[in-house]
């Protein structure tokens, strides 16, 4: 079992604008398996040995650099904590607070010093998700399950849903709606289906409240039809999963969802590489790195292609977005395409992470804007 704490947006926000001489930022490879964590426990430390020597050079005291480093320390002998892991961990250090996220997804190890943290690892869990809904419905039951990236499917409990149709159609029908000419005229098995399928949107709608995902009907006809045609739900995909779900287990409807979702994700990033020809003619697209910064700083940015892998060390004016590249990595600077990601998605902007075959020109970004900036 994995073991998974991802920040939420608002947390990332609170992460992305906290700001204090030393921030340290760790990144290493986990692992599930209770017999296999000491590995990442010295690799812990000797990521803290490198941090602690670049904090030495920035100047900072060797007193606050021991009391740091004594988190780290406290945190290897943790034993609960390491036997309940995923595939990688994320430590946010400071001389007063230590802050650890467990990650489904690996990531490459490193070791960041600046004045802030270093969060462009956590966008990849946060904002570039293949994951969804996948909601299994049939005359004999309904289901909901959740699928994610890198985790096994999960069914997700739906109170005050219908226990099928069978059942549904079996309970009493008013006199009134006995009456109705329709149903006398044999539409009353597709009137209560559409009944049934209104109980299980209306059941689903607590559940999906706020929610963004995207939302996979599996299910047969006529059911998937009438389905379609009342769920209020904006992000039910399309594309449908259309043999019976009865006898598939959660794994096996996250698998049949997986392509539908890849289509998905494909179309949104066509339909935003198309925003962008659009937008560039009139001085609302840019793949510049000074332009984005600045764009990003003025919150001008609406959505952002990057190339997530890209990492290019200087610094970004707190006030103008004014990038100052720097030659080496050390603790007076960071990514500043991470920087540049980070304050577009706390602005509200869209960003998906793409290869660098699908950033026009090739570029590491390319930002579209709400106003020319």
């Amino acid at each position: 079992m994995l073991y998974v704490d991802v920040p939420t947006l608002s947390e990332f926000k609170s992460l992305h604008a906290h700001r204090e001489e030393a921030c340290v930022s760790i990144y290493l490879e986990t692992t599930p398996l209770s017999q296999q964590w000491e590995a990442s426990r010295i690799a812990l430390g000797n990521l803290m040995k490198t941090a602690a020597a670049q904090l030495a050079e920035k100047g900072i005291d060797k007193n606050v650099i021991a009391g740091m480093t004594e988190k780290i320390e406290s945190l290897q002998e943790d034993f609960e904590f390491w036997r309940l892991q995923a595939h990688s961990l994320a430590v946010l250090l400071t001389p007063t607070s230590i802050r650890t996220f467990r990650l489904p997804n690996k990531l490459v190890e490193t070791v960041q010093v600046s004045d802030r943290f270093h969060l462009k690892p956590l966008l990849r869990s946060i904002t570039f998700r293949n994951a969804a809904f996948v909601l299994a419905l049939s005359e004999n039951s309904v289901r909901l399950v959740e699928v994610f990236a890198d985790l096994p499917a999960t069914e997700v409990a739906i109170p005050n849903a219908p226990d099928g149709a069978v059942e549904f159609l079996e309970r009493d029908i008013p006199n009134e709606i006995q009456q109705n000419p329709r149903v006398q005229a044999g539409a009353g098995e597709k009137i209560r289906l559409t009944q049934y399928a209104r109980a299980v949107d209306n059941a689903l709608r607590p559940i999906l409240a706020g929610r963004d995902l995207p939302l996979v009907l599996a299910a047969t006809q006529p059911l998937l039809s009438i389905f379609k045609g009342v769920c209020s739900y904006p992000e039910l995909a399309e594309d449908t999963i259309t043999k019976s779900p009865d006898p598939k287990s959660a794994n096996e409807l996250a698998s049949e969802a997986r392509p539908i979702l890849d289509k998905l994700y494909a179309e949104e990033v066509e339909r935003m590489k198309e925003l962008y020809d659009n937008r560039v003619g009139a001085s609302r697209g840019t793949t510049d790195l000074s332009d984005a910064a600045r764009a990003a700083t003025y919150g001008a940015i609406e959505a952002l292609l990057v190339d997530i892998d890209e990492v290019i060390h200087g610094t970004v004016d707190e006030t103008t977005g004014a990038v100052t590249l720097a030659g080496k990595d050390d603790a007076d600077n960071y990514d500043v395409i991470d920087e540049v990601v980070s304050r577009a998605l706390t602005s509200g902007a869209m960003v998906l992470g793409v290869r660098r075959d699908d950033i026009p020109g090739g570029a590491p970004l390319a930002a579209i804007l709400r106003y020319p900036v």
